[in-house]
């Protein structure tokens, strides 16, 4: 009995950890989203030290482009997929940033507030 357990055990151990490999990116994948990431940073970088835009063209695009970058990031290096194989992880990671944009936001709320009633 304990030998036929112990084989179910290394099947099962081989079988998750076969799926868990084929959710990690291949060569070509990093390469993709390192190529993708050189892209996003040169470009903002490139329109903020040249003035090529106004400031009310590239301060938006700047956003833009950072926000298409986490994308990628969490794409193509954080393996986050909204399949239904990933999601759990994606409700784990949505629910920390939820966490992270409240706290950040609010203490700049509180700060704000803080800092206009010690100005009266």
């Amino acid at each position: 009995m304990g030998s036929h357990s112990s084989t179910q055990n290394v099947d099962h151990l081989a079988a998750h950890g076969a799926g868990h490999n084929a959710d990690h990116g291949s060569v070509q994948s990093y390469l993709i989203g390192f190529v993708l990431s050189v892209i996003l940073t040169v470009i903002p970088f490139w329109a903020a030290m040249t003035g090529y835009f106004s400031k009310s063209i590239a301060i938006p695009l700047i956003v833009v482009l950072a926000v298409v970058q986490v994308v990628v990031h969490l794409k193509y290096f954080l393996h986050l997929n909204f399949s239904t194989k990933g999601q759990a992880n994606t409700f784990a990671f949505l629910f920390t940033a939820l966490i992270i944009v409240m706290f950040v936001g609010l203490s700049i709320w509180v700060i704000y507030a803080s800092n206009a009633m010690m100005m009266h």
